[in-house]
Order: structure tokens, then C-alpha cells, then sequence
């Protein structure tokens, strides 16, 4: 009943073309990868602290207000990243609105509503985060949520490209696909050991002499080392998986995707190599979280290349 409700309200709203339908996915991609960069911001700036409270910003307040203990440029920088969680919902609301309103097939919906309900997750992280004074475990999930979120936004716009009448086709072999699976084990992997490093970084996110934040206490070289090496399987695995899809004489628009995919991940590791010998500057740590979500939103939509949906032919009816 409630649902027929909410069907009526949407139905009201204009049709959407496929064409918008893609326009909002891809916005919704650029939101979920946006706010882990701007996420990235706030700890290189040292004002993950800068609203101390969650949900409010201050003790009775939601907006910044004058604080002799916390600068303004903190606060600033913060309450701007909160504030771009509502750009983040609207766009994970309108792909909602407009799937629904299309009457899209149930795995597009599903994809659908995992947008804003990933975004309320998203936002309980980020308040525990806070409250826990910015303890690097919580950092650490909060970019991984961001990334997951990333990759089924990425999923979500294949999805909606296909047509909802067609037949499942695999344009990846079978064996080749679990490759491509495995990449993304890999993907996981790399992202994982790069927040422990983060963890055990100068960029904590806060430089207050009368508060703490909680450290990773492990030898940052080693997790360095660990970081590197996982990205060289990683990169290992997309080559192979390159020369395979060549073997196979996939279709070019799978090769391109492999080919961007290769591009970003080789920039990425270029900017982590600057990092560690220029001792993390504060600019480079957030074009690598962006580079993270590239490489994630790349990696994703390989995966989804792999097995899509065609147009199933009409049969001809015509009479003699």
C-alpha cells in the first residue's frame, strides 16, 4: 500500500529518457567519488575536527558559530563537506525518482535504492568518526564505504544502459570474467593496506596539542611496502587480463575500458611513488584518494562489461 502511494507521487513526475536516466547515474558516480576527496581535504587541512559534534556542528547548533578553540578555516572546511552530503543524497534520490518513474526492471531498482541507503550509512560513519576522535580504523572504513559505494554507482549505470527486454549475453569468457573478478579481490586489497597506511600517516586529520588521535601503530615503511606490493598483483592481474581479452578478440569496447583502467592504475602508482619520496605533501594525498576512486569506478565498469543484456530480436510477423 505504501509503496503504491509512493508510485502515484512519482508517477507524476515528467517520463525520463534513457539519456537523463544516464546523465543522474553518471552524477551519481561523480557525488559518491567526490565527497572521499573532499573527505581527503578535511584531514589534510587537520580540521576533521573542525564541527567536534555529529549530528550537529557545535553543542546546539548545526552551523558553525565562534569557538576560540576550533579556527575558522577548520570549521569552514568541515561544515563544507557535511554540506555536500546533501548534493550527494539529491542525487542519489533523483536516480531513485527516475528509475521508478521509468517502471526500469527490478535489478535497476535495487541498484537504485542502494544509493541513498549507502549515503545514510555513509553519513553514521562519518559521525562516528567524529566521535571517536577521528580514530583511524573509523577513517579507514569511512573511504572503504566510499569506494563501495563508487563501484556499484558504476554497476548501477551499466545496468540502466541495458535494456530491460533483453537476454543476458557474456562478452567476457567465463574463465576470463573470474580474472576479472579476481582483479577486484586485488582492487580490495590495495585499498585496504592503502588506509592502513593512511592510518599510520602524518595526516591524521587533526594537529590539536589537547587531543590525540588515535594512530596506527605499525612501522609506516612496512605498510608502505605491503601497499606497493599489492598493487604490482594488482596491476599484474589486469595485464594478463588485457592479453587474454586480445586472445580472445573481445569486443572493442571492453578493450578500451581495459585500457583506461591500465592508464589509472599506472598514474595512480606514479603519484603514490611522488608521495613517498616527498614526504605525503597534502595535495597529492587528495588526487590519490580521486585516483582511488577512478581506479575503482574503472575496475567496476570491466566487471559490468562482462556480462550484459541484449536486445532480443522481434520475430517477423508479417502476413504473406
Amino acid at each position: 500500500m505504501l509503496y503504491r502511494g509512493f508510485l502515484s507521487l512519482v508517477d507524476r513526475l515528467p517520463l525520463p529518457s534513457l539519456r537523463v536516466q544516464r546523465v543522474i547515474a553518471i552524477a551519481v558516480i561523480l557525488t559518491q567519488g567526490g565527497i572521499a576527496v573532499t573527505g581527503a581535504v578535511v584531514r589534510v587541512t587537520a580540521s576533521g575536527l573542525g564541527c567536534p559534534t555529529w549530528p550537529q556542528c557545535f553543542p546546539g547548533s548545526f552551523v558553525p558559530v565562534g569557538h576560540g578553540e576550533v579556527a575558522v578555516i577548520h570549521q569552514v572546511v568541515e561544515f563544507g563537506n557535511r554540506l555536500l552530503t546533501f548534493v550527494v543524497v539529491a542525487a542519489a534520490a533523483a536516480i531513485v525518482l527516475a528509475v521508478t518513474r521509468a517502471r526500469r526492471r527490478t535489478e535497476v531498482l535495487a541498484y537504485a535504492w542502494l544509493m541513498p541507503l549507502g549515503t545514510v550509512v555513509q553519513a553514521i560513519i562519518g559521525g562516528i568518526t567524529v566521535l571517536t576522535g577521528l580514530a583511524w580504523y573509523t577513517v579507514a572504513v569511512h573511504l572503504l564505504a566510499s569506494m563501495a559505494m563508487v563501484w556499484l554507482a558504476t554497476v548501477m549505470y551499466g545496468k540502466i544502459c541495458e535494456p530491460d527486454d533483453g537476454r543476458a549475453v557474456d562478452v567476457i569468457p567465463r574463465p576470463l570474467r573470474g580474472l576479472t573478478a579476481l582483479s577486484g579481490v586485488a582492487l580490495a586489497g590495495v585499498l585496504v593496506s592503502g588506509t592502513l597506511v593512511t592510518g599510520a600517516g602524518p595526516h591524521a586529520g587533526d594537529k590539536s596539542l589537547d587531543r590525540v588521535v588515535p594512530r596506527l601503530q605499525i612501522e609506516i615503511v612496512t605498510l608502505v611496502h605491503l601497499h606497493a606490493q599489492l598493487l604490482v598483483g594488482y596491476l599484474a592481474l589486469l595485464i594478463g587480463l588485457c592479453f587474454g581479452l586480445y586472445a580472445v578478440r573481445t569486443t572493442r569496447a571492453v578493450m578500451l575500458r581495459v585500457k583506461v583502467l591500465l592508464g589509472l592504475v599506472v598514474a595512480q602508482a606514479l603519484i603514490g611513488i611522488v608521495q613517498y619520496f616527498t614526504g605525503v605533501p597534502e595535495v597529492l594525498v587528495a588526487f590519490h584518494v580521486a585516483g582511488a576512486g577512478l581506479c575503482t569506478a574503472a575496475t567496476a565498469a570491466v566487471w559490468a562489461a562482462g556480462r550484459t543484456r541484449e536486445q532480443v530480436p522481434q520475430p517477423d510477423t508479417a502476413m504473406v
